[in-house]
């Protein structure tokens, strides 16, 4: 009987210690502390929990930690990466903008002579020379066009002058030619008289 007893306890014990509960293994950490808080009982001011609960309740806290912990060193690779990254891409707008900057520079100016002029200074210039040149160009035209017409008045009062010459020429030589055969008509009639 006394065997039958003691089998009979170990086996109440036994089946005492009920299984572990599904809130301890599913549940969030505080789920599972609240439900060990509504599961135990208070004596004299401390709480009585099964061992089992208890360790089951810390390994789930501790799995909980290191797998946060797991993911902060995680944020903290990918935050490393990610300022990497962000300056990578920093140094990359800087070198950008030193192109732009540079790209600007050679898209508004214009070398000249070995001197890198601005396009607007270039401009300037080249339409006051050519101002300058359109004024000379009128200018030479005019004074060609002056002495076009002084050319073309002096040939017709030269030509004028030749023909006033010629036809002087002309009354002079008859006359020197009829003053000759005067002379000549004289000087027969004195030698032959």
């Amino acid at each position: 009987m006394l065997l039958i007893t003691a089998f009979s306890f170990a086996v109440f014990n036994a089946t005492g210690q009920t299984t572990m509960p599904k809130e301890l293994s599913t549940g969030t950490v505080e789920e599972q502390i609240k439900y060990l808080e509504g599961h135990t009982r208070i004596y004299e001011n401390y709480r009585a929990i099964r061992e089992d609960m208890y360790q089951k309740l810390n390994r789930n806290i501790i799995d909980s930690i290191n797998a946060e912990k797991n993911r902060i060193a995680g944020f903290k690779n990918l935050t490393a990466d990610l300022n990497s990254k962000t300056d990578s891409l920093k140094s990359l707008l800087d070198e950008t903008r030193v192109n732009l900057e540079e790209a600007t520079t050679t898209k508004n100016s214009i070398s000249v002579l070995g001197i890198e002029l601005n396009k607007n200074v270039y401009n300037t210039f080249m339409w006051t020379v050519i101002g300058i040149l359109a004024i000379l160009l009128a200018l030479g035209f005019l004074v060609f066009k002056r002495n076009l017409i002084v050319l073309r008045r002096t040939e017709k009062d030269l030509k004028e002058l030749k023909d006033e010459f010629a036809a002087y020429r002309q009354t002079t030589r008859l006359a020197r030619e009829k003053a000759e055969m005067d002379h000549f008509n004289a000087i027969k009639k004195l030698r032959g008289q």
